[in-house]
């Protein structure tokens, strides 16, 4: 029971009250305010008296006219909370009170209302429940729950977010025991199970461990978890943690994961030459086919590199030059046949294509490089080539073959048929003598005919021909001495330059008949005015042993009868010996062994044959 005279005397312990304080009659009018009071709702703490609580203070609830009543009656009731501004336009709360206010009679004349200033408390309340309102949209946002385990009651909690990963209705209460089985048995359930026991055991933490759970309702999920102890005066009462629905993400992952292994898979098997480059022609990715190109069993051993530590300066130059193109104009380079070269001398063909990776903004970042080996190709080309060529110069002889035993053999029965019919009609014994050693003679020409023929067509169908490596020296000498009476009666001279140690590979018989040929040829058109004298030297290049025979005989038109040299039965000379076989069945030779002839010569100063034997075969 608090009395107060209302007298003026009693005015200044008011004044002195330390909370705010305000004195008011029993029609709600305030009587006496403390100094605290007046600081806080006066401005320039002027007192405001004898005007109505609620005039004062229009925002106060007019429920607490009742309580007011209430409390004239002798019956206080807690007032509550009311929020206001003071003089300084600061938003502050206060928790109201009241009680009776007595005179000294003790009888009831008002009201005495005390005033607690809660407003940090209720600041506070208001930043955390702004706070949990954050963190809750945060957890729904980004999946991430929150559990907390007490170990004292063995109560484990649950936020919201935690409880909707489980898939578990919100008024779910979980334990410790049930929790650990909603993580997937065997690695999962082992892997959180140790956690918790070394947290409990060793006070350690743990942090983003993707483990697997099995939901309510029976769904697999990947989740991050992730939790720490939490001491009271350095004794562990409890852990707390997060939990985060990481299931899309690491599906994502795992897809993206399983198409890096599918395009990887792809590209190391594609029978190409794939890679990529940076902008500074760098690579930074390399198939197996580009791999086993460079020699190399690891593709960390060239990534990073660029083509002038790969290829020859000049192949990188001119690569480097190509890259920029590309990316520089953005236009691909399709189909585009190329041949490297790389530092240990390897040369390849490639037909390769070019195209510039762009980014978001269109702006090339690299290159996608894909180069094809077409060496095998190029190779098996030059061999259908060469297969055409043999082809249509076979077509040639074949022809030309025809023609000749078509003429030939046309002559030859001409002449039969005239002589016979010549006869049939003479009757003169000595002119019938005649024509009969006239059909001998006709005859003995057909058969040489014949054997020129068939010694063409043995040459040309021959596959068996055994190539052996024979010393052209010697070989020299010898045809030399099987011609010598023949040479010294056409008073010529044999000069064999040949290196002693000279070999090439041919066919034995067909090498001794080129030598005698040739040497024969030269000895007899040799010129009538001085002696013959045949020259013979020899040299390797370019994969052919090469045997140059020069004579200083009459020559050879070339202009006029190049075309017809080694044609069968062409004579060049009025020589009672020329056939026009021998340089026909020496080409065939030649021909026979994959090698060639060529020839130079003048008219009354000799002639130059430079036979190629081919040392590859």
């Amino acid at each position: 029971m608090i009395k107060v005279p209302q007298i003026s005397s009693a005015s200044y312990l008011i004044r002195q009250l330390p909370t705010p304080t305000a004195f008011i009659d029993t029609n709600y009018n305030i009587v006496q305010t403390s100094d605290k009071w007046t600081s806080i709702f006066n401005k320039n703490e002027e007192r405001i008296t004898s005007k109505s609580l609620f005039a004062v203070f229009p925002n106060l609830s007019h429920k607490w006219k009742m309580v007011l009543d209430n409390c004239f009656k002798g019956n206080p009731q807690p007032m509550g909370i009311h929020q206001t501004i003071d003089s300084n336009g600061q938003e502050l709360w206060f928790e109201w009170t009241n009680a009776p206010w007595y005179d000294t009679n003790e009888n009831i004349v008002g009201a005495i209302i005390q005033l607690s200033n809660i407003t940090e408390a209720v600041n506070n309340e208001l930043e955390l429940n702004k706070k949990e309102l954050l963190l809750q949209q945060q957890a729904e946002i980004t999946k991430i729950g929150r559990w907390e385990y007490n170990i004292v009651d063995n109560q484990l909690f649950w936020c919201s977010t935690t409880k909707s990963i489980h898939e578990v209705s919100p008024d779910f209460h979980p334990n410790i025991e049930t929790a650990l089985f909603y993580y997937k048995e065997g690695h999962s359930r082992n892997t959180i199970s140790m956690a918790l026991f070394e947290a409990q055991n060793k006070g350690k933490s743990w942090s983003n461990l993707k483990l697997q759970i099995i939901t309510a309702t029976g769904k697999e999920k990947w989740v991050m978890a992730g939790g720490k102890p939490i001491y009271n005066k350095g004794e562990m009462v409890g852990l707390i943690g997060t939990f985060q629905d990481i299931h899309e993400q690491v599906e994502a992952d795992l897809k993206t994961i399983d198409n890096e292994k599918l395009l990887r898979t792809l590209i190391d098997n594609l029978p190409v030459n794939v890679y990529i480059k940076d902008t500074e022609s760098r690579k930074v990715l390399v198939n197996k086919a580009e791999c086993e190109y460079l020699g190399i069993n690891d593709p960390k051993e060239i990534i990073g590199k660029s083509d002038f530590e790969l290829y020859s300066y000049d192949a990188a130059k001119k690569s480097r030059k190509e890259d920029l193109k590309v990316m520089n104009t953005l236009r691909p380079v399709i189909g585009k046949e190329t041949v490297k070269t790389t530092l240990d001398g390897k040369e390849t063909s490639f037909l390769s294509s070019k195209i510039p990776l762009l980014n978001n903004k269109g702006e090339a970042y690299g290159i996608v490089g894909i180069s094809l080996d077409i060496s095998t190709l190029k190779e098996k080309e030059k061999e259908l080539r060469n297969i055409i060529n043999i082809a249509s110069v076979q077509n040639k002889k074949l022809l030309n073959f025809a023609h000749i035993v078509s003429h030939n053999l046309r002559s030859h029965s001409a002449n039969f048929s005239m002589l016979l019919n010549f006869l049939e009609s003479e009757e003169d014994e000595v002119e019938k003598k005649n024509i009969v050693s006239m059909l001998t003679k006709a005859s003995n020409n057909l058969l040489e005919t014949l054997d020129n023929l068939n010694e063409v067509v043995s040459i040309n169908t021959n596959t068996n021909i055994e190539i052996k490596e024979i010393n052209l020296h010697n070989k020299v000498v010898d045809v030399c001495q099987n011609l010598s009476p023949f040479i010294s009666n056409n008073k010529s001279k044999i000069e064999n330059n040949i290196p002693a140690s000279f070999n090439i590979k041919a066919v034995p018989a067909y090498l001794d008949s080129i030598i005698t040929n040739f040497i024969t040829n030269a000895v007899k058109y040799r010129h009538p005015e001085r002696g013959g004298h045949v020259i013979l030297s020899a040299e390797k290049k370019e994969g052919y042993s090469i045997v140059s025979i020069k004579d200083n005989g009459l020559g050879i038109d070339l202009n006029k009868y190049g075309e017809k040299l080694f044609g069968m039965y062409k004579t060049f000379h009025d020589h009672k010996d020329a056939r026009g076989i021998g340089l026909y069945l020496t080409k065939n030779q030649i021909d026979a062994m994959n090698g060639k002839v060529e020839v130079s010569s003048e008219v009354g100063k000799g002639t130059k044959f430079k036979i190629f034997f081919n040392e590859k075969n």
